[in-house]
Order: structure tokens, then sequence, then C-alpha cells
């Protein structure tokens, strides 16, 4: 006999994520129940674990969906030859650090990094994550000390000196800590990148 209940069509996996985005940014990942989330979605709990396995995997996969979103607009910022690789050095830094304090992307960053330890199945996925901002920035270093733009030196150690900084700035502003503010960040990352890369911004 066939079941007479109607049966709700699974979310679109677009839709968990967000959901799972907002939700992790509000509260944080330890009060993050997937009865709960399955609530807001109108899924069972059950559902949820069956797709993601548990709650480290579903904020892995969060992550890698709301870098996913910005990774379009990286590529096109940086891609866009017309510009000098100084502006786009500037909308590197721009799109890589908060928007300002409970930045939902980077509350998602924040909660990896403190389960990382524990887990070699974050600390992987982490690295893949991070790897295209890594291949994007040296890209552009390269292309500006080919042009002369930037001093020459080696672009996979001044991309680890440029990302170090950022995440420096980016947290105590994602955490909205007193004295962080995204317009003091951006200023001190310009400065920075300038003496780095020995030239005037």
């Amino acid at each position: 006999m066939a079941d007479p209940r109607p049966r709700r069509p699974a979310r679109p996996r677009e839709e968990v994520f967000a959901t799972a985005r907002a939700a992790i940014a509000e509260h944080g990942l330890a009060k993050l129940t997937m009865a709960g989330l399955g609530k807001q979605l109108q899924m069972s709990a059950g559902h949820l674990l069956y797709y993601f396995g548990s709650k480290d995997q579903l904020l892995l996969e969060t992550l890698r969906w709301s870098e996913d979103q910005l990774g379009s607009r990286r590529h096109a910022a940086l891609a866009d030859g017309a510009r000098d690789v100084w502006d786009r050095l500037a909308e590197y830094t721009r799109l890589y650090l908060p928007e300002g304090p409970g930045d939902p992307r980077w509350i998602l960053w924040v909660e990896v990094w403190g389960r990382s330890p524990a887990s070699e199945e974050l600390r992987q996925g982490q690295l893949e994550i991070e790897a295209p901002w890594e291949a994007d920035l040296v890209a552009l270093l390269d292309e500006g000390a080919g042009s002369g733009r930037f001093t020459p030196g080696a672009a996979h150690e001044r991309a680890a000196q440029i990302r170090a900084l950022l995440d420096g700035l980016a947290v105590p502003l994602a955490l909205g800590l007193p004295g962080a503010r995204r317009t003091r960040a951006l200023a001190l990352a310009e400065s920075a990148c300038g003496t780095l890369l020995g030239a005037e911004v």
C-alpha cells in the first residue's frame, strides 16, 4: 500500500548551506543541532546526517560553498588585465577581509580553525579551500613582478606573508574586537603590501 503522507522534496543544497551558514554565524557550531537546522529547513536530522555525516562535514561543506560564492568575483577581478596590478591587489584584499563584525563567511573560518587540530578531515579540507586564494595571489604577484610594477621576489613566500597579514587583520574584525575596523584593516594591508612589494601604491 502506498504511503499516503506527502513527501517533501529535498531542499536544494544551496538552501541547506545558506541556512547553515546563517545559523553557525549567529549561534556558533557548538550550539547548532542537526535537529534544529532540520526544523528550519523542514527536514529531519536523519536526512541531514545522511547527506553530511557529521556537523564537522556540514561545516566544511558550508565553508566550501561560501568560498565558491566569492570565487567567481575574485577570478573576475584578478583576470581584468586592463586594471593595474595594484588595483587588483587592493580588490583581492577587499574580497579577502570580512565585511565587518559577525561576517558569516569569516565566522565559518573561525569555527573551522578552532576544530581543525582534532580533525584531519577539516585540516585537509581547509587546505583545499584556501588553495585557490593562494594560487590567484601568487599569479598576481608574478605578473606584477614581471611587469616591473612590483620588485622581484619569491611569489610564494610573499603570498604567504600577505595572507598571514590578512588573516591577522581579519579575525579581530570578524569577532568585533575593540578597535578593529574594516577601513583601518584595509589601510594597514595597503601599507604593508607597499612595503613588502617595494613600491609606492
